[in-house]
């Protein structure tokens, strides 16, 4: 750069000294097209000698070490992650900070990770009820099971031989299930730097994980994840079609008093709606508006949350679940992987960012949730 400007202003100087020396030649003062010029290449001249003085300026300087923060973490984190999906660092680079390379794609930083785990359990609160573990590799749990024998106490006469009976452990493991949220970006939000890129993905992504792991949680699905809605315990309507007052007590009553403190109505919209239409002897709803419960609904005293994963009353269906779902267990890995889709949506000018968690859940303590079925057809 040095060697082309020196021979740019050379050149200059050279053109200025040709000009003179016509105009001297010819006996005359400058026209006003040489006068014109000669200001031109005057400034040139000095903006070139200006660039010249700063690189060697620059040349002399002391690069100093950059010690990074604590606190400056996770703003590196963030950047450096908005910088992958942009395309502009992969995870081999040394700035793409903790992108690191997993079984599923890049493992994302601790900080962005944290943060759609956080919005997943915003998003779906029987997952922020639920007992969570964040841990690699399997964990087991023994289950107290007394449906084959209960431990009695009862009189008897003496040298006549007690009845054992005895409840049993079994154990219970949980372990992963790889899941996969895909979230789609157009190229002109990735392209624009004023953009939030990395809290754009963040809500996307725990937005589309939020409705996998509510419906997991709550329906589960065969050889997979375990929902609440498979606990043993509840109570069958005596209708197909409609829920009483009577049989709402009987499912609350359920649960055992001493776990009634953190208990927690789930059903969805329609059934939440027959719900609110009942009345008791007074011709009063038995359902309350009430701004200090969790969802802004109370149900014989307790908090309602409206679900649209919950199954509809119909025959046969599981159409409320109710409990202290710390009973349910969940685990997750601790990492969350993505990869970046440049080919597959570029016809719609558009990203795909998929984020792959792992994730497994079980009844733990069964005796904390009782499901209400509707009577079978």
């Amino acid at each position: 750069m040095i060697k082309a400007l020196t021979e740019k202003r050379n050149s200059l100087i050279e053109e200025m000294e040709a000009t003179i020396a016509t105009a001297k030649t010819e006996i005359r003062a400058f026209n006003e097209t040489e006068s014109s010029r000669m200001e031109a290449i005057k400034v040139e001249i000095a903006g070139i000698d200006k660039t010249l003085k700063i690189e060697e300026e620059v040349r002399n300087m002391d690069k100093k070490t950059t010690v990074v923060k604590e606190n400056d973490i996770p703003l590196l984190e963030e950047r450096a992650f908005a910088d992958y999906i942009r395309g502009t660092v992969t995870e081999n680079r040394a700035d793409a900070v903790n992108m690191t390379k997993g079984d599923n794609g890049s493992v994302i930083p601790a900080t962005i990770a944290n943060k759609i785990i956080e919005k997943v359990k915003e998003l779906s609160p029987i997952l922020k009820m639920a007992t969570t573990f964040t841990i690699k590799g399997s964990l087991s749990f023994p289950v107290y099971d007394e449906s084959t024998g209960k431990v009695s106490c009862a009189y008897a006469d003496e040298f006549t031989a007690l009845t054992a009976n005895s409840g049993k452990f079994t154990n219970v493991a949980l372990t992963g299930f790889l899941a996969g949220a895909l979230a789609k970006v157009s190229e002109s939000l990735v392209n624009n730097s004023d953009f939030d890129l990395v809290s754009y993905v963040i809500l996307k992504m725990a937005t589309s994980i939020s409705e996998f792991l509510e419906k997991e949680l709550l329906v589960g699905t065969s050889a997979k994840m375990t929902g609440v809605l498979s606990s043993a315990f509840g109570v069958t309507t005596a209708s197909a079609t409609v829920i009483t007052f009577d049989e709402l007590i009987d499912l609350q009553m359920t649960v055992p008093t001493t776990l009634q403190a953190g208990c927690t109505w789930i059903m969805s919209k329609n059934t939440f709606k027959a719900i609110r239409k009942l009345k008791d002897l007074n011709g009063q709803y038995i359902m309350n508006k009430d701004v200090t419960m969790a969802f802004g609904w109370e149900l014989l005293g307790k908090p309602v949350y409206i679900s649209e994963s919950m199954p509809e009353i119909a025959a046969s269906s599981k159409a409320i679940v109710y409990g202290d779902f710390s009973g349910l267990y969940v685990k997750f890995t601790g990492k969350i992987e993505v990869k970046v889709l440049k080919e597959l949506f570029a016809t719609e000018h558009a990203i795909g960012v998929v984020g792959w968690v792992e994730a497994d859940s079980k009844i733990i303590e069964p005796q904390n949730i009782a499901v209400m079925t509707m009577k079978a057809a």
